[in-house]
């Protein structure tokens, strides 16, 4: 898959495609719906299926201090394109330059001269251009002006609501990995370099990778039954707690996996952690030696649901 950045353009092998449109933050459902359509398009036709998407996010530019909101990295966004079939994506940095073009400007400076589609798909609520006034109706008008054809997606609904990055984010917050499982159709994961802790784990027979959350959404504090990633290839399984860890001062907010059944250095390394399943709630123990009885319940119980 082809990754084009710094506002180049397209290679002429991938002109004359199908463009899927978005900001595409969790590749959920949702999502899927509007690259396949682009994908099916294109496979139809013998021609190229692209995605076009932004980084940083539009609401990271407008609302800076907002507090953190992303469901995949743009790494794992483009993993994620590649696994549907994309052949080539066009990364839009989204600047204060962007934000002002108007919709016919991002459609000839963005669309039509860095990629020169054939078809372009979004999502029904799709808007672009200066205070978002271009519409899934200005796209189709621009299109049969300048040579491409438009679809637009209605929302994919699943469990009786309509799938959504917000509903995912409010999923996470209440500890409903599950339900954020299925309509992400993977698991919530963040990713990141491995960390210096405190070393306390490894005092208690525990040895933790850390790592911060960054700009990813938070979510719900407490412990639960992993799969990570590892640097070297293949995954692992795991226990780990997210949160200010009650116990010891001063707070710092952590991601804290114990690995089971690994050991190695990852200092520096990125792991990416997958969130499962919720099994309780941050607490205080008494002491040291309650700790390390919790983690073993908690490790036991993380095993039984990840077997």
């Amino acid at each position: 898959m082809e990754v084009i950045r710094n506002g180049g353009a397209a290679p002429p092998a991938l002109f004359g495609g199908a463009v899927a449109i978005g900001n595409f933050d969790g590749v959920h459902l949702g999502h899927q719906a509007v690259i396949g359509a682009a994908v099916r398009w294109a496979r139809a036709r013998g021609a190229p299926a692209l995605v076009a998407t932004f980084d940083p996010h539009p609401s990271r530019h407008f609302r800076p201090d907002a507090p953190p909101f992303q469901l995949t990295s743009l790494d794992q966004k483009l993993r994620h394109f590649a696994a549907l079939g994309v052949d080539g994506v066009l990364v839009i940095p989204f600047t204060a330059a962007l934000a002002a073009l108007s919709p016919e400007a991002f459609v000839d400076d963005w669309l039509v001269a860095r990629l020169a589609p054939g078809h372009i798909v979004t999502g029904a609520d799709f808007s672009f251009g200066h205070r978002r006034s271009g519409t899934t109706a200005t796209l189709a008008a621009l299109g049969a002006s300048r040579g491409f054809s438009t679809e637009a997606l209605g929302a994919v609904e699943a469990e009786g609501a309509p799938v959504s990055s917000t509903r995912i984010r409010a999923a996470l917050a209440a500890g409903e990995t599950c339900l954020a499982t299925r309509l992400l159709t993977r698991p919530f994961a963040i990713a990141g370099p491995v960390i210096h802790g405190d070393k306390r784990g490894r005092s208690i027979g525990v040895p933790t990778a850390n790592m911060e959350a960054g700009a990813y959404v938070r979510p719900r504090y407490g412990v639960y039954a992993v799969r990570v990633a590892l640097p070297c290839g293949g995954t692992a399984a795991g226990v780990a707690n997210f949160g200010v860890r009650p116990m010891f001062q001063p707070p710092r907010e952590l991601l804290e996996t114990w690995i089971l059944d690994w050991d190695g250095d990852l200092y520096g390394r990125d792991l990416e952690v997958g969130f499962i399943a919720y099994l309780r709630e941050e607490r205080r123990l008494d002491g040291l030696d309650a700790l390390t009885a919790q983690i073993a319940a908690d490790a036991a119980e993380a095993r039984r649901i990840l077997a």
